[in-house]
């Protein structure tokens, strides 16, 4: 509005002006060559108006001509990024299809239309990736890292290729710098899983510490991994350094209630040193929330001079700690069947093996050897054999398609942190030869004397 008002108060002074210039008298006389030239003032102003603008639009043309080639250049340049991009979009559906021929296609072409384009390194990339290409991958992820605005991406297909041919070192000095420029969640990760496959504990919960404050994880999931490599430091220092164990395995339970592998390596610590009452009471005390048969086998352990009588009575005891549990009536069974009382035995399974119940394979076992030890092998020993073999498995522990009769602080699969849970396995498993069993850290394996062996299983998926 304000524009409007200057815009005709300066177009009524401009029609003033050349009012005035009109009605006023006068003449313009120009003497050149011997020629002798007069004019009047308005048609001297309107002339010299009229040279201006020839002489503008002469220079705009001149200046159009001399920017001619440079324009056509830029809008050559424009329509092969603006083709690029298209092949690369076609060249990225390809791959996500798993169409190896038009991908690679794309990403020849898009090489020869925008090579300096970013998208284009990760076509050539992940298309060399889905034919198989290694060589050219690695080409194409290292290119990458020369340009600033990819070298993360770069890094971590440098990573995953290096992972892939199983050089842990070459995977982990590129997770390290990329940890380094940023600290991404994949970079921290893969270092820390680097360390705790090499049994570097403590170097692994330093890495940790710097991911949580740099907040590449949440709180929630740093306490459950802080509980696991202190659980796992705890193992590895239970034979010279019982003292710092016992400290490490406490306070992994203190950030982990309830963590099986921490109470049992605390009570183990705490019964070698004569503390057995302090290990019932720790045993007990997790037993009521999480009942778990590794936790039995260790509180047997702790009083290994008393009767059959008086551990039946034991078992008795912990299992009142969680009655309902299927762990706290396998127990007491076990106990009972060693000190040869078949009908408490019987009574503890009876709730399991009830009719409209449909007991786990090691109730089954469990009944198959009360009767076997009672009246001898018989038709009931076979039936229940029978019946075991064809039972729901019992719940152990799984990491990536492994089954472990103990826990492991990390897969030996993959190696992943934390990857063990307690659940049933699939009905299927496969026993492994000590040849064809993966590689297991040796600083985890060096477990002080009466520690539980390891028993692996290959779970089919």
């Amino acid at each position: 509005m304000l524009f409007m008002f200057f815009f005709i108060v300066a177009l009524a002074a401009a029609a003033y002006g050349i009012e005035l210039l009109i009605e006023e008298p006068g003449s313009l006389t120009l003497e050149f060559a011997g020629r002798h030239i007069e004019m009047s003032i308005p048609v001297a102003v309107a002339g010299l108006l009229l040279l201006i603008a020839a002489s503008i639009m002469i220079w705009a043309i001149i200046v159009a001509l001399v920017r001619l080639p440079g324009r056509v250049a830029g809008g050559s340049r424009e329509r092969r990024k603006a083709k690029g991009l298209d092949v690369i979009s076609q060249g990225l559906v390809a791959v996500g299809a798993g169409d190896v021929a038009r991908a690679r296609k794309a990403a020849g072409l898009a090489e020869k239309l925008i090579p300096d384009e970013p998208l284009t390194q990760m076509l050539i990339a992940q298309a060399a990736q889905l034919a198989g290409d290694k060589t050219s991958a690695s080409k194409a992820f290292q290119k990458m890292t020369l340009n600033p605005e990819t070298k993360l991406l770069g890094l971590r297909g440098l990573h995953i290729e290096a992972k892939r041919r199983e050089d842990a070192e070459a995977a982990h000095h590129f997770a390290s710098a990329a940890h380094e420029i940023a600290p991404l969640p994949w970079a921290g990760s893969a270092v820390l899983e680097h360390l705790a496959a090499s049994g570097e504990w403590e170097k692994a919960r330093e890495a940790l510490e710097k991911s949580v404050a740099s907040k590449a994880i949440d709180l929630p999931s740093a306490q459950k991994l802080r509980a696991v490599i202190e659980t796992a430091m705890a193992i590895q220092k239970e034979r010279e350094h019982p003292h710092d164990a016992l400290h490490l395995a406490r306070q992994a339970l203190k950030r982990r209630p309830g963590f099986t592998p921490a109470a049992v390596t605390a009570a183990r610590v705490l019964i070698r040193h004569g503390d057995q009452k302090a290990a019932l009471k720790l045993i007990e005390g997790v037993w009521a929330s999480a009942p778990h048969p590794d936790l039995a086998e260790v509180y047997l352990q702790a009083l290994p001079e008393e009767t059959n009588a008086q551990r039946v009575s034991r078992m008795e005891r912990l299992a009142k700690m969680s009655p309902q549990a299927p762990e706290s009536r396998h127990i007491v069974a076990q106990a009972a069947l060693a000190a040869r009382d078949f009908k408490k035995a019987r009574e503890a399974l009876a709730p399991l093996i009830a009719d409209g119940q449909h007991p786990t394979a090691h109730s089954c076992l469990l009944m198959a050897e009360i009767e076997d030890a009672e009246f001898g092998p018989s038709g009931p020993v076979r039936e229940w054999l029978a019946r075991g073999s064809r039972a729901p498995r019992d719940p152990a522990w799984i990491a990536d398609g492994m089954v472990s009769r103990h826990w492991l602080p990390l897969s030996p699969v993959t190696g992943r942190l934390d990857a063990f849970e307690w659940k049933t396995p699939p009905h299927s498993a496969q026993h492994l030869t000590e040849e064809g069993r993966p590689n297991i850290p040796a600083a985890f394996l060096a477990k002080p004397e009466g520690a539980p062996q390891i028993e692996a299983q290959a779970v089919e998926s």
